[in-house]
């Protein structure tokens, strides 16, 4: 059926109300929808609704009037047209299953989260269709790239993409979030979106690590180049077209994160490259960094599989076998010596 965007009437949840989910938000009442915004945290919600500003998440940015906040999850995606779900990867399950019994059957689900479950190795689409399975498959989708919360709600001119495996669908969501400084492209591969969106955490930390210990330009390039090999790797091996992997979703995100002081990925791993232990960093966030959780997922799958992962592996080494960064380092340069291209696309 054809879906009519109006922003009088087009009825819009938000759940998870974290920088991006925040972020996302504005964006969409920037443009004229008013929206439920779903936040665990009464306080944040409280501060929201006084201050209309989310000073843990987001701060120092005005929220418009149109953006309603609740702690009440029925109330945020009951009868709505779409529904955006951003809450941390390993809350994706539990979220999915509490809002299940408001879901409508006609309701597009996107998510915005970036992850990989670390017990299914599900990535967040996967999860929502099982959980949500009276929805038609094509009705859930992904909207990711590289996408820095703070810039897109001070409307930095941003560029993202949409996935889907309806085209309709896809060009849907792309029109209810496109505007003038956000613009979405579409494709049809939601795996492929998501796998670099969560892969790219993990070398994000590594990029990290490598700036944490002033080891120059020269190995940050390496490792981006090396870390989008293997990010073709596991996402070609689960489907995904690797033409997806060189565009926003991808190599795209993967510039972003493992360059920008913005990512809190990169900054965890800046820290251990200065010595930090990772469970003293850990308790100092109060946001969420996804690639902690995503390394464990990406390594075990990785191994299940039988994929050749020398980066990623050696930051679920350094994280979570305590091996020092400079052994890791060692270790990578002294690997056996090969083709460039082997194993590129490991299909």
């Amino acid at each position: 059926m054809e879906r009519i965007i109006d922003t009088q009437k087009t009825r819009i949840g938000v759940v998870g109300a974290g920088a991006w989910g925040t972020a996302l938000a504005k964006l969409l009442a920037d443009k004229g929808f008013a929206l439920d915004l779903w936040v665990f945290e009464p306080e944040v919600r409280e501060q929201i609704e006084k201050d209309r500003e989310n000073k843990v998440f987001l701060p120092n940015i005005r929220l418009p009037e149109n953006i309603i906040p609740t702690n009440d999850l029925e109330i945020a995606v009951k009868e709505k047209d779409l529904v955006l779900v951003v809450v941390p990867s390993h809350c994706m399950r539990d979220t999915a299953n509490r809002m299940k019994p408001f879901i409508g059957p006609d309701t597009i689900v996107v998510t915005a989260s970036k992850g990989i479950e670390n017990q299914t190795y599900m990535i967040m689409t996967q999860i929502l269709e099982e959980i949500l399975d009276f929805l038609p498959k094509e009705n859930i989708a992904v909207i990711s790239g590289p996408s820095f919360a703070k810039e897109v709600a001070n409307k930095v001119p941003t560029v993202v993409a949409a996935a889907s495996t309806s085209r309709e669908v896809s060009e849907y969501v792309q029109k209810i979030f496109s505007c003038p400084t956000f613009r979405v492209y579409v494709n049809d591969d939601p795996i492929g979106t998501q796998i670099g969106g969560a892969v790219k955490n993990v070398l994000a930390i590594a990029a990290g690590i490598c700036d944490g210990m002033n080891m120059g330009l020269n190995p940050r390039a390496a490792l981006i180049t090396r870390g989008l090999t293997e990010m073709n790797r596991l996402g070609t091996k689960l489907g995904a077209d690797p033409l997806t992997l060189s565009g926003l979703a991808g190599v795209g995100d993967l510039l972003l994160t493992c360059t920008g002081a913005l990512s809190r990925n990169y900054t965890v791993g800046k820290q251990i490259g200065q010595g930090k232990k990772l469970d003293d960093i850990i308790s100092e966030m109060r946001m969420v960094a996804e690639g902690v959780k995503t390394t464990r997922s990406v390594y075990n799958l990785g191994k299940k599989l039988g994929i050749d992962l020398p980066i990623c592996n050696e930051v679920y080494a350094v994280l979570f076998e305590n091996l020092s960064v400079e052994e890791t380092v060692q270790r990578l340069m002294n690997r056996s010596l090969k083709h460039e291209m082997d194993g590129v696309l490991d299909i």
